[in-house]
């Protein structure tokens, strides 16, 4: 097949990928601690963002952490009914525990108050695309604009990028997506080493017993937007706590 061709077909399938549904993300794990990039200077909330960055090579990918220290994060998708977002922030507080929450581009732009709650409960946020597709599937100018938008608009809303990116709809992030993260700013890429399964919905007991793999280091990947997830939180803190495990932002964990 002639190149221009095959360039045309990378490309198209990228765009068509655009429509893919919000699902789930997973595979195993690495190491090794960088800061992110930090962006320019925060524009007008009255302004598009328009975020520009110097390329600075793919981002490393980080799963879990090797520092031996008793502590776990919980990362949650940031995507779904505000409401449900409340009721888990608040059992969180109710915990004493921090969590990280990588929040889908079109959520933040629908529900901007979300970003407050966040904040306001002293967790952190991340980078989790502008649409959640099927990120590895993208050619790479597609991809990077679905990091781009979603970081322009983390910082239209807060004056940051966020701590991490994390793919969608994968564990692991690919080379491609390691190399379009870095182009967008990112230093670090936050996969997990842990799949609560709670976009599936299969049970808050289910949802207890597959968090209850985790060990010093993991991370947990959980979303925001399932009552199965807000009904299992307690049982999973008490457990977390019972062995000693502390839940801290991910930003913590790999300190």
């Amino acid at each position: 097949m002639p190149l221009n061709d095959s360039l045309s077909r990378r490309r198209l399938f990228g765009l068509a990928a655009g429509t893919a549904a919000l699902a789930a993300c997973s595979a195993p794990p690495p190491s090794s601690v960088e800061s992110p990039v930090p962006l320019p200077a925060t524009p007008s909330p009255t302004t598009p963002a328009t975020t520009t960055t110097t390329a600075a090579g793919p981002a490393a990918e980080f799963a879990r952490s090797g520092s031996g220290r008793a502590q776990v994060a919980l990362t949650f998708h940031g995507a779904g009914d505000p409401v449900i977002t409340r009721r888990v922030l608040d059992v969180v507080r109710q915990h004493g525990a921090q969590v990280t929450v990588l929040a889908v581009g079109t959520w933040l732009a629908e529900h901007p108050d979300a970003v407050r709650m966040v904040r306001d409960g002293g967790h952190e946020l991340g980078n989790h695309t502008w649409s959640h597709p099927a990120l590895s599937g993208y050619a790479p100018e597609p991809m990077y604009a679905e990091i781009q938008r979603c970081r322009d608009k983390l910082v239209e809303l807060t004056g940051s990028p966020g701590a991490f990116f994390r793919q969608s709809q994968g564990q692991r992030a690919t080379h491609e997506e390691l190399v379009e993260a870095g182009r967008a700013g990112y230093r670090r890429v936050l996969s997990y080493d842990i799949d609560s399964l709670d976009w599936k919905d299969p049970g808050p007991a289910a949802i207890r017993a597959a968090v209850a793999k985790a060990s010093a280091g993991s991370v947990v990947s959980m979303h925001l937007g399932y009552p199965g997830t807000v009904a299992a939180l307690p049982g999973i803190l008490t457990d977390l706590a019972g062995r000693g495990l502390s839940a801290v932002t991910a930003s913590e964990l790999l300190a």
